[in-house]
């Protein structure tokens, strides 16, 4: 039997991130609807950066969860910020994961085949209000605000806080382009909801 080290829980808990995330509630919208929820540009504008921007912030959590499970020179090769290694941040950082997963995966639920990954023009979806959504406008991207900065607590270095400095700066953009586009598209039902919910609590 594997032992379960903190690297392969690390690894184990991105996968498990993912799947959950974004595989799952993709192929439930479009077992629902016949749908790609997916519907993130490649365009040559603000959103098409923000979106690559975002890709690459992805693909570095899921390289780093990969390289540090079998190469235990990475931390100092990243330069490990070692007085924020400490056993409480590190299970505050636990908790964190746990939480914004358990989070993200209720507020999923509870959009239904309203969850999109990214704008959809195309086709009107039901502006959801109950729920988190009572709480928060964001709550989906506030999970993934929570996941990059426990990542950091977890192993403070200097990739874990580019990552979440430039997703803290993506997702920013990203929540700004989503807001106006369903100000448009609702229009005084979604300025209500915003006179009477924060962005993020």
């Amino acid at each position: 039997m594997i032992p379960v080290t903190e690297g392969l829980a690390l690894l184990l808990t991105v996968l498990v991130y993912v799947a959950a995330a974004f595989l799952w509630p993709s192929f439930r919208v479009w077992k629902k609807t016949g749908l790609n929820p997916y519907v993130l540009p490649t365009t040559d504008d603000v959103y098409g950066l923000v979106t690559s921007g975002m890709r690459a912030v992805m693909t570095g959590i899921g390289a780093y969860a990969v390289l540090q499970l079998g190469w235990p020179e990475l931390e100092p090769a990243l330069g490990s910020i070692a007085w924020l290694r400490h056993p409480a941040l590190a299970a505050a950082a636990w908790a964190g994961l746990a939480l914004a997963l358990v989070w993200t995966v209720v507020t999923q639920m509870q959009m239904g085949v309203s969850w999109r990954i990214g704008i959809d023009r195309a086709h009107a979806t039901a502006l959801v209000t109950t729920g988190l959504f009572a709480w928060s406008r964001n709550p989906i991207f506030l999970g993934m605000r929570v996941c990059l900065l426990s990542l950091f607590l977890l192993r403070p270095n200097a990739l874990t806080l580019a990552l979440l400095l430039s997703g803290e700066l993506l997702i920013g953009f990203q929540v700004r382009l989503e807001e106006a586009f369903l100000r448009e598209r609702h229009g005084a039902d979604y300025a209500a909801y915003c006179a009477r919910v924060g962005r993020w609590l």
